[in-house]
């Protein structure tokens, strides 16, 4: 009786704006409920621009897609060039069925696919603090895709093999703490949309939820308990501390998920970033992620590797490879540097990286691009030696990735 009664009262934890507020009341509760939530489901990261003179929420983010460039909409109350004509209707309408003003349908980089598992309360919240906002006009040509991808009557099609409409349902035998993490992870967080590998028509390979994919040109890592590839050697407290400060004892956020950070996780309150530790650790999703036999240290591009390592990255990285936590990352037993996919890994050493700073850690170290004094194999052959060095073992790079990624990014 007292576990029943504990997930009860948790389930209203799953809807924090209050069932009072279905339509949208606009009461400072319910406005700053949205500001949070807004947060959480990180609204920012495709809403609004990264330039000196962007404004919140208008627009105007580009999202490279396998099929063409989608630009983020303005959701600011403008009646002309934002959602100032929506009513919470279509609102809703948008985040649980990908259905706009108008009948328009969305495409999936808007996570509807994902969102549709938000309470409609949730919604009212989020609503009711985008209606707060400054409107701008600002018109912003979303749909940016090649025929035939833009023509959007063919999203009719990509909905039926892609998308199941529902709200959240909580797990009876699970604990409230772990629902609310489930309903952030696979919900509003969308974690999913990036860490979860796509199909042929850009889709969730559901099966696979979690088990890493790439966006952009970035590596989502695998984030299922598997110990290889994944987090299952990370505590509760490490994940927490991740999404908190951008970093932990294994690796520090760069890239996409440093804007995640940056934008989202950071302003998470304790509870919630504790929730969704407990549901990863115990979210029942493994990759099946095994180690390979490592490249043998005899190898000429581990010879050239081991070499190349000591002359440009041990001082930081250390010989070790234990790096500096806080500072440099480490590259020791490392699941990042297991991912069966080296894009990430190549492009920080061709592109360089700087990591996360947060509020807690205002200062994030920097990593020098090597593009212009190491050739393509020289990366390829660090890479191969770092993946199969102390602990670590993966698939040895090639030159030839190198090289498609180094034209790629200087398109």
């Amino acid at each position: 009786m007292k576990k029943l009664t504990s997930f009860s009262l948790g389930l209203l934890a799953l809807s924090v704006s209050g069932l009072a507020h279905a339509a949208g009341d606009g009461s400072f509760e319910q406005v700053e409920r949205g500001r949070y939530l807004a947060t959480v489901g990180d609204c920012a990261a495709c809403h609004t621009a990264s330039t000196p003179d962007a404004k919140p929420f208008a627009g105007g983010v580009p999202i490279e897609t396998p099929f063409g460039r989608l630009v983020g909409a303005n959701i600011t109350p403008d009646p002309e060039t934002g959602i100032g004509k929506w009513s919470f209707d279509d609102f809703q309408r948008a985040m649980s069925e990908g259905i706009g003003h108008g009948g328009k349908r969305l495409y999936g980089a808007m996570p509807f696919t994902a969102y549709t598992k938000v309470t409609r309360e949730d919604n009212a919240a989020i609503w009711a603090y985008l209606q707060t906002l400054q409107p701008v006009h600002h018109e912003v040509e979303t749909n940016q895709l090649p025929f035939p991808f833009n023509v959007r009557t063919s999203l009719m099609g990509w909905n039926w093999l892609n998308f199941n409409k529902g709200e959240f349902k909580p797990q009876m035998d699970k604990s409230a703490e772990w629902n609310r993490g489930a309903y952030i992870v696979e919900g509003l967080g969308h974690c999913g949309t990036c860490h979860t590998p796509k199909n042929m028509i850009g889709g969730d390979k559901d099966s696979e939820f979690l088990q890493g994919a790439v966006v952009e040109n970035w590596v989502a890592p695998d984030i299922t308990v598997n110990k290889h590839t994944g987090i299952g050697n990370w505590t509760q407290e490490d994940l927490m501390q991740y999404l908190k400060t951008g970093s932990n004892r294994f690796d520090m956020a760069s890239g996409p998920m440093a804007e995640e950070v940056t934008n989202s996780s950071q302003h998470w309150t304790d509870a919630d970033l504790k929730a969704v530790a407990v549901y990863l650790k115990d979210s029942g999703h493994d990759s099946g992620s095994t180690a390979p036999a490592p490249v043998k240290a005899e190898d000429s591009a581990m010879v050239a590797g081991k070499h190349l390592y000591a002359d440009r990255c041990s001082a930081c990285h250390t010989p070790s490879g234990m790096g500096q936590e806080g500072l440099f990352p480490r590259l020791a037993d490392s699941a990042l540097i297991n991912q069966p996919n080296a894009t990430s890994l190549i492009r920080v050493v061709l592109a360089g990286s700087r990591p996360v700073a947060t509020d807690s850690k205002p200062t994030a170290p920097s990593m020098p691009s090597f593009d212009a004094n190491m050739s393509d194999a020289d990366v390829a052959n660090v890479l191969t030696y770092i993946r199969n060095s102390w602990g670590n073992a993966a698939a040895p790079v090639t030159a030839s990735d190198v090289k498609d990624l180094r034209a790629e990014l200087k398109k």
